[in-house]
């Protein structure tokens, strides 16, 4: 299987190049992505459990889903593709914010990313496809930001910098 290239980007979000994401994560190079945040009509967020087999971050707690856009693709499409990859549905999606952050981990690899914040809304249980989800569940939006300060290490790095930053943003 061919790896998937990640777009390179300024800080101004324009296309720079391309290059395979794990070099891209090895070197620290800033690369588009987003992050897709699913809420219910009770103002519940759905989380993720990361598949434990997962180069960076495995077992962690994070948004409803997050990756990389393909060349060509805007951030709804890729958002609406990684979800139902990953979740096993789709829902209309809404473009929020982005930002610019570096996050090392402790394998040497580095997250540098633009990561476009997206937010959707679902009622039903997601299909969870178990290569790149261990577990998910509802939680409220205010249990999720106590939880993120109480237990820190359970979650994933750019999920506690939405949560810190950007937290009014993600609320639809």
């Amino acid at each position: 299987m061919k790896e998937e290239k990640v777009i390179l980007v300024n800080e101004n979000d324009e296309q720079i190049g391309l290059m395979p994401k794990l070099e891209a994560h090895e070197k620290a190079i800033l690369h588009r992505a987003f992050s897709v945040f699913i809420l219910n009509d009770q103002k519940e967020l759905m989380l993720q459990q990361r598949a434990h087999h997962k180069y960076h971050s495995p077992g962690l707690w994070t948004n409803t889903c997050c990756s990389h856009q393909r060349e060509g693709e805007s951030n709804i499409e890729a958002g609406t593709r990684r979800l139902e990859e990953e979740m096993g549905f789709t829902t209309p999606l809404k473009e929020t914010i982005s930002f610019i952050y570096k996050a090392p981990f402790d394998n040497g690899l580095t997250e540098h990313e633009l990561d476009h914040v997206l937010v959707g809304q679902y009622e039903e249980k997601p299909v969870i496809n178990p290569e790149e989800v261990s577990d998910w569940k509802w939680m409220p939006i205010e249990d999720v930001r106590k939880d993120i300060m109480n237990n820190p290490d359970l979650y994933t790095a750019w999920f506690k910098i939405i949560f810190d930053k950007f937290y009014e943003h993600i609320a639809i």
